[in-house]
């Protein structure tokens, strides 16, 4: 049977490392479809990969917005093996964060909402619904007041919180609330949460046929997007050193311990672990 796998954000960085890992691994009668936003980049980067003497699969692009639900529920509409969901939105150290908070968020928040919501009833048996987040999302990390609008709850309830914290954003009480300065450390607990939410409903008919529903921590990625961010790469992993264990959590057998867990180098770090810090202590 052909499988076919789904990554978005695909265009660059990681999310194109995994597009090329996927089509490496692959079979040739299996279909991968690099997915982002701009056709042009969209088109370029799948004749890279397709052109790539590892490619063994068939890849193709996709134009596919992960903020328009609409778009994205009608992409979903015919099963899938694999969905990689590695959308981020842009996030530029030189502006205030209040000002770029939306955009940041309906990609990386509403669109990994609307890729759970879209593609999880169209996984096959078997399948891999990964998405990619971040050791920043555990629990922990949120003041203690804030962990109960995440904790073992809806993704409606997780939808309403993150709408909640972005109004708080906007009208400038977000602070005097404690979310924390740095909007990517909520966001990130955000998308575990989601991916806990939806993996709950799914977790025993998941388990008794090898699909797999988790959050995925690839480590520190020297990419485009992460350099603003960070002083120290020295540690960093490049790209395709970061998609390898991704991938191999793709084509592992299912461990259950990892099912609806987030998962950084093949191993689960735990919900309710992590402390809030300030943002210069996360940038090192």
């Amino acid at each position: 049977m052909t499988r076919i796998a789904v990554v978005t954000g695909a265009n660059q960085g990681l999310g194109f490392a995994l597009v090329r890992g996927l089509a490496a691994r692959l079979a040739p009668e299996d279909l991968v479809l690099l997915t982002g936003r701009d056709a042009g980049r969209v088109a370029a980067a799948a004749a890279r990969v397709a052109a790539d003497p590892a490619t063994r699969s068939r890849v193709e692009g996709r134009v596919l917005d992960v903020t328009d639900s609409a778009a994205v529920a009608r992409f979903a509409g015919s099963p899938v093996d694999i969905v990689l969901s590695n959308a981020v939105g842009p996030l530029d150290p030189g502006r205030p964060q209040a000002e770029q908070a939306d955009v940041f968020l309906d990609v990386a928040n509403s669109g990994t909402h609307a890729v759970l919501r879209s593609f999880g009833p169209v996984l096959r048996p078997g399948g891999r619904l990964l998405v990619v987040a971040s050791s920043l999302g555990t629990l922990g990390h949120l003041p203690e007041p804030l962990r109960a609008r995440f904790d073992d709850v809806s993704l409606d309830d997780v939808e309403k919180a993150v709408e909640d914290w972005r109004a708080a954003i906007h009208d400038g009480t977000a602070r005097a609330r404690g979310w924390p300065d740095w909007i990517n450390v909520p966001s990130k607990v955000a998308q575990v949460a989601a991916v806990r939410a939806v993996a709950a409903r799914r977790r025993d008919a998941d388990l008794a046929n090898g699909t797999l529903v988790a959050a995925v921590c690839p480590g520190l990625v020297d990419t485009r997007a992460s350099r603003p961010w960070f002083r120290d790469f020295s540690q960093a992993q490049t790209p395709d050193e970061a998609a390898r264990a991704v991938l191999d959590l793709v084509f592992a057998d299912v461990d259950p311990a990892t099912y609806g867990e987030l998962v950084r180098f093949g191993r689960v770090l735990p919900w309710r672990t992590g402390r809030p810090h300030r943002h210069e202590e996360l940038i090192g």
